[in-house]
């Protein structure tokens, strides 16, 4: 996820009562500091990250060094943020000089690691969250019901051999016309369980509405629409196997040659790969960018898809959201530098970005900025659509706001509000991606002929 930068500082200790009586006694009592938990060896599981918050870093420079040790930087305040860190990451965030304080852990967290998932369910209070069989289920069930309209193409697997989906919506959906694309991705990390719920609300939306909501059938009548509802199910199906969280984040690619499991997805896409300080190159870390360039298999099945919608030299996708959770954000390439223009964007472009960006986050209340105004990344999602095949790519960080109002793990009830939260935005996309210079007010320069 990617974090917002408040300009009062919120902290979050103050929530920490509350979540920690919310969360079960025996799991309270179970927590130790890190430095009580033994180190990983050859036969032993990969420790299991904490999240901390952080006092000190105030401005982006701090923040991409903090970034810069491996931790996964979660949500962001005027004078401080909360990281999700291992205890050698937490140690070397101490040595930048900075004070750490250990927040709980999600509900029912556990550091039981068995070898290979057992599919449980999520926990009490989260179980009207989807995991991948119950998300598949609905899926068919939905292309079953409107086969006019929806198809579903398998488009690889993931690591563990599950089945990656790419979703199509559209009028003749057998079809493959002339019409303007939209993609929307989710779940590349995988305790961000909501992003889930986000594509399969978009696909029910879409699917109950046409014929009846003017907008919504006058998109599926001129435009195709893609969903890969699910790009890490092997992680997702991790972090709920012990029937608790686990607050993971990568996928479950073995690291050749340690013990440590994982890539980052969001930091293995293949433009500006590990250039920038925006990645880590450490097997155990949060941000690890992988042994090279999409190694990833999950990198690989959606790089090679995209890239398959280039018909005769021509991407027929022409934007793109990535859900992510969470701080309630709308971000924008590029996140490998700090300029808004330069090589890859000019000022139309980024004006461009920055106006639908602007205009989409004035419907759903979230902030918006380029993603390098909170830190540097690099090798992420957005940056490759838009850098590697010029689709206007931005990255939803969705419910909630704070590590207090729920992080990672909000509960169910949520889900129907800060899904339907984002109806206007994705609309509002689709009906930009005939010409999206149009927001800048010069589609006769850009569209002409379209």
């Amino acid at each position: 996820m990617r974090p917002r930068i408040r300009g009062g500082r919120t902290t979050v200790l103050a929530a920490l009562l509350s979540l920690a009586l919310a969360a079960p006694i025996a799991a309270a009592q179970a927590q130790t500091a890190p430095s009580a938990e033994p180190a990983a060896g050859p036969t032993q599981q990969a420790e299991l990250p904490h999240q901390y918050e952080v006092t000190g870093p105030a401005t982006r420079t701090e923040r991409t060094a903090l970034a810069a040790t491996g931790v996964s930087i979660d949500e962001v305040h005027a004078r401080a943020v909360v990281i999700t860190a291992t205890r050698a990451q937490a140690k070397a965030v101490r040595q930048l000089g900075h004070t750490l304080h250990k927040l709980p852990d999600p509900p029912g967290f556990t550091t039981a690691a068995p070898h290979k998932p057992r599919g449980k369910d999520f926990p009490a209070g989260y179980t009207n969250y989807h995991t991948y069989d119950e998300a598949t289920k609905e899926i068919d069930a939905l292309v079953a019901k409107h086969p006019d309209i929806l198809s579903k193409q398998v488009i690889g697997t993931s690591h563990e051999g599950r089945n990656l989906l790419a979703l199509k919506l559209s009028k003749n959906v057998t079809k493959d016309e002339q019409e303007p694309e939209v993609l929307f991705t989710a779940h590349q990390h995988a305790r961000e369980h909501l992003t889930v719920e986000m594509s399969l609300y978009l696909l029910n939306e879409f699917t109950s509405k046409y014929g009846s909501d003017s907008r919504i059938t006058k998109m599926l009548d001129s435009r195709e629409i893609w969903i890969i509802p699910d790009l890490n199910p092997d992680g997702g199906e991790y972090d709920i196997a012990s029937g608790s969280f686990r607050s993971w984040r990568k996928n479950r690619q073995p690291n050749a040659g340690t013990s440590e499991v994982g890539t980052d997805l969001n930091r293995n896409w293949d433009f500006k790969w590990g250039c920038c300080d925006g990645s880590s190159g450490e097997p155990g870390d949060e941000t690890y960018r992988g042994a090279s360039a999409a190694s990833a298999p999950e990198v690989q099945v959606v790089s090679k898809f995209v890239h398959g919608r280039n018909v005769g030299g021509k991407q027929q996708i022409t934007a793109a959201i990535d859900f992510h959770t969470y701080s309630e954000l709308v971000l924008w390439p590029f996140g490998f530098t700090n300029d808004d223009t330069g090589d890859g964007m000019t000022q139309d472009e980024h004006d461009t970005f920055a106006t639908l960006g602007k205009n989409m986050a004035a419907t759903n209340g979230y902030t918006p900025e380029q993603s390098s105004d909170l830190y540097i990344t690099d090798g992420a999602i957005d940056d490759w659509l838009w850098g590697d095949q010029k689709i206007f790519a931005y990255t939803f960080e969705m419910f909630p706001s704070s590590f207090g109002s729920g992080g990672f793990y909000p509960k169910d009830s949520v889900i129907p509000k800060e899904t339907s939260r984002n109806r206007e935005a994705v609309l509002q996309m689709l009906e930009t991606a005939d010409c999206v210079y149009r927001v800048i007010g010069k589609e006769g320069q850009y569209c002409k002929g379209r």
